[in-house]
């Protein structure tokens, strides 16, 4: 395990010394490779190769995004509340505190990536790295990018920086390893784009009321908590648009709805210094601490809890 982060600087960006710990405070070997911020002594950034499934048995959720590229193995994911078939040669991917827990069936390998909002901010690399949404975020699709054996190949090499620049003798360069997650999260995010778009030439274009759900959805969430009420504005019966929602989104429309509140709400907690009071506020909760018990409900901490883990206020950094 390595330190990184100079005191008062969210990340240093020249050269910076890696302390290897002993082992009977922190694990350390050749499968795992970590960075640590000395002054919370959180994770930072991990590189994490497995040859079995145990790690994953039990529900996990993190305060940190999470890509897991599967290279060996199949078996069913199950993400929230939704389970996902997937096969090898994948990329799974999962954002903060997003609970998530594999069931392998038989050899599974692969290899993890974690990386702490502090070691790099999607919102500040915004228009460099445009995988908000599309590899994390996204309540309509699922969290598994399918790959070939080429595109898995080509991360499997990205994958080879990380771990080259991390074992190092001596100094590593900060800015190196960032580069490489950037192109490592550009590659996963056009390969989702790509498929996202052969699929749709393939299938046609989406049914109309899935358009309509999704924009009602994104207009309303804020105001609207009721899958009674997308269904008055769609005109058509709370069933019939649950059954949509459930076929095509693999989640009940109430689950849907919850889902868009909570990235909202993770996101309103991470960007800015609001209270909660006023955050619960803009997203249609009157009482504070009914909103609270709605957040705790879903991610299992409270807002507060997660302001402390993952940070605030990052859109003024």
């Amino acid at each position: 395990m390595k330190e990184c982060f100079d005191s008062g600087k969210l990340y240093d960006p020249l050269i910076f010394n890696f302390t290897r710990f002993d082992s009977d405070k922190f694990i350390m070997n050749d499968n795992v490779l970590e960075l640590v911020n000395p002054q919370s002594k959180s994770l930072a950034f991990k590189v994490f190769t497995f040859e079995d499934g145990e790690y994953f048995n039990s529900l996990n959720k993190y305060n940190y995004f999470s890509m897991i590229l599967v290279t060996t193995g199949k078996g069913s994911l199950i993400a929230d509340i939704s389970e996902y078939n997937f096969s090898e040669n994948c990329l799974l991917c999962f954002s903060l505190y997003q609970p998530f827990k594999i069931k392998c069936e038989g050899e599974f390998k692969g290899v993890m990536v974690n990386f702490h909002p502090e070691f790099f901010c999607l919102h500040k690399h915004r228009n460099e790295v445009s995988c908000n949404g599309v590899l994390f975020n996204n309540i309509y699709e699922s969290p598994i990018v399918n790959l070939t054996n080429d595109e898995t190949q080509s991360l499997l090499t990205i994958i080879k920086g990380f771990k080259s620049e991390m074992q190092r003798p001596g100094n590593a360069e900060l800015e190196l390893l960032i580069s490489y997650l950037k192109i490592f999260l550009i590659n996963a995010s056009r390969i989702k784009i790509e498929q996202r778009h052969s699929r749709d030439g393939l299938t046609g274009k989406q049914p109309g009321i899935l358009n309509n759900l999704k924009d009602a959805i994104e207009d309303h969430f804020k105001s609207l908590h009721r899958p009674g009420d997308y269904a008055e504005l769609l005109n058509i019966s709370t069933a019939a648009l649950n059954r949509v929602s459930k076929t095509h989104f693999n989640k009940t429309l109430s689950n849907l709805i919850s889902d868009r509140i909570i990235i909202e709400a993770k996101r309103q907690l991470y960007l800015t210094s609001q209270p909660v009071k006023w955050i619960a506020y803009e997203l249609g909760f009157n009482d504070e601490f009914y909103f609270s018990r709605f957040f705790k409900s879903h991610v299992a901490i409270s807002p507060q809890f997660f302001r402390d883990t993952v940070g605030f206020d990052r859109a003024n950094a």
